[in-house]
């Protein structure tokens, strides 16, 4: 008599899940891209507070950085319980940047909605200052100005050192992409400093290509976790 015994099927790796949750996250922080266009009528247009042209775009773009905001914390949750294998001094640095980058994200998400706050509360009241309440838009972008500065553009500087380092050492991807990021990092940090300095504003064609490798680096190790995972040799070096 022959027995037939079951079996479980077989169950999904969890580093290929926590690479492809990563990768998936890491790509969800590119949604934020289009703000530059849907920010454009509170940048270039001052009456806007005053109650002229459609404020959707804001709303959107506001949500989307908010969007990135969570998603850039969550790519951090996610990559630590692996990351600290390799360096949990850059595990940790690594996480505290992207919470600290995700916080500066949604002041500058808060300034943008202040501005909209103003304009359906304020404008056209009895007694409302219309020079005042360009003022403060004015001011409020400022604001979100420097937080970006801060957030989407320094704080990546980190981001790419701390994993970039944790990546290059333990070949869990291959090193040409944490290699883009190291080399990205100073090129974009002098670019921030430029900016901080005020010798071109962060709008500049110049500030764009210093975003750019950083910016490759993060979408390449997306696309590349999302696909092919970590590299099984490397995952096994770890444990």
């Amino acid at each position: 008599m022959t027995t037939t015994v079951a079996t479980a099927p077989p169950t999904t790796d969890p580093m290929r899940r926590r690479a492809f949750a990563a990768g998936a996250l890491y790509l969800l922080t590119f949604v934020s891209m289009p703000t530059l266009a849907l920010y454009g009528p509170v940048r270039e247009h001052a009456d806007l507070v005053l109650g002229a042209g459609s404020t959707s775009g804001l709303l959107w773009g506001a949500l989307s950085e908010v969007v990135v905001a969570l998603a850039g914390i969550g790519t951090a949750v996610v990559l630590y319980p692996v990351a600290r294998r390799q360096s949990e001094t850059a595990a940790l640095g690594f996480v505290t940047s992207r919470v600290l980058e995700a916080a500066l994200i949604l002041v500058g998400v808060v300034n943008v909605l202040s501005i909209l706050t103003l304009r359906e509360e304020m404008a056209g009241t009895a007694g409302a200052d219309p020079a005042a309440l360009v003022t403060t838009a004015h001011a409020l972008v400022a604001g979100y100005d420097w937080a970006f500065l801060l957030s989407q553009s320094l704080a990546p500087v980190v981001n790419a050192l701390c994993l970039g380092y944790v990546l290059y050492r333990s070949g869990l991807v291959p090193r040409v992409l944490p290699l883009i990021g190291l080399v990205g990092a100073p090129l974009l940090l002098a670019s921030d400093v430029a900016i901080f300095f005020g010798l071109y504003d962060r709008m500049a064609p110049v500030a764009a290509f210093s975003a750019l490798p950083i910016a490759v680096w993060e979408f390449s190790l997306g696309v590349y976790l999302v696909v092919k995972g970590f590299r099984p040799a490397a995952v096994a070096a770890l444990r």
